[in-house]
Parts: C-alpha cells; sequence; structure tokens
C-alpha cells in the first residue's frame, strides 16, 4: 500500500442539510483533495482544534491518547485505508517499543486525534486515485458515488425525481439497490 501524507484543507456545512458537513483533506505535495462527511458534533469538535482553542476539562480524544501514553505507546499517524458506500475506515497507529499497532477507527475520530497531537495523516493512494474531488465550475465539485452515504443519495434520487431528471435518477436508484442488495448477502 503506497500512502499519500494529507492535510486538513477546510471544513463547511453541507447546503442540503445543516447537520452535515463536509472535511476536506488534501495532498501535501499536490492537488488532490478528498472529503470526509461529519456530524455537526465532530464538526464543533474539529472546528475548536483547528482554531487551537482549549478545553477545560479533557474531552474523550484527550482521554484516548492520555491512555495509550499511560499504557506506554506513541501515536505515529492516522491512515484512511478504505472508502465504501460513504464511509471512510481509518486506522489510528501506534507504537509501543518495537510494536506497531493499528486500531480501526471512524475517520472523523482519527483525523480529530492527528490534529490534537500534531501527527500525520495518511491516505492510500489508491483512494486518492479513485476518489478525490474534481472541480467542475468556479464553485461546483463532483465526488465519486463511493464518497456518498446512503441517506444522501435517497435525497438526491428525490430531488432528481422532483427536476425530472430521470436519467440522474434511475442512475441513482441503481446505486442504492447495488448497496441494498449488498448488505442483504452480509446479513
Amino acid at each position: 500500500m503506497n500512502e499519500i501524507q494529507m492535510r486538513v484543507c477546510s471544513m463547511f456545512s453541507t447546503r442540503k442539510r445543516e447537520d452535515m458537513y463536509v472535511l476536506v483533506l488534501e495532498e501535501v505535495n499536490g492537488d488532490n483533495k478528498m472529503p470526509v462527511i461529519v456530524d455537526s458534533s465532530e464538526a464543533q469538535y474539529l472546528k475548536e482544534i483547528m482554531l487551537g482553542q482549549k478545553v477545560s476539562r479533557p474531552l474523550t480524544h484527550d482521554l484516548l491518547l492520555e491512555v495509550i501514553r499511560k499504557l506506554g505507546g506513541v501515536l505515529k499517524k492516522v491512515l484512511v485505508y478504505k472508502v465504501k458506500d460513504g464511509v471512510s475506515y481509518s486506522y489510528i497507529c501506534l507504537e509501543k517499543g518495537d510494536e506497531k499497532i493499528e486500531i480501526d477507527a471512524r475517520t472523523s475520530d482519527a483525523i480529530a486525534l492527528a490534529l490534537r497531537y500534531r501527527c500525520a495523516i495518511y491516505m492510500d493512494e489508491s483512494i486518492l486515485n479513485t476518489e478525490y474531488v474534481r472541480q467542475t465550475g468556479e464553485t461546483n465539485f463532483a465526488v465519486n458515488v463511493n464518497l456518498v452515504d446512503t441517506k444522501l443519495l435517497e435525497e438526491a434520487l428525490s430531488q432528481a425525481v422532483e427536476e425530472e431528471n430521470y436519467e440522474r435518477a434511475g442512475q441513482l436508484h441503481d446505486e442504492i439497490k447495488r448497496r441494498e442488495q449488498e448488505r442483504n448477502k452480509s446479513v
């Protein structure tokens, strides 16, 4: 797996849902960008970290890092290793002596830890090559459908039907059905 170093570029709310935010990661040595969807509570915490605000009492991320330290571990990096059906998957990569430990984590939590403790954020190059954001106009961007969760696809489907864009509605319907069938296979 080839890892590409990323940094947090920006964060903004979505136009359709006020409770969802987009955290944008960009290549440190390149131009590709990758969105990560986070909810409003995660966005608030990330914003505080990005602005360097201190909290009066330790929050969950602070507690986790303190536990890791007390047990002799060190946070080395965060790795986004997969994106599937709008969900990104990450590892928190630790070292304890000579032992390397990968802990599966929500990407928003992993990024919060990386920001709080200034460790590197990496992404598997294969994700960046297929899932990156493409600029389609001065203020418009396009993302791969794999980056969007099913709930947002359903909202886009409703909008496409309302706008009588039946070709787009058919594509969205097919993707939603594919995900449902995949989910039923795994149950």
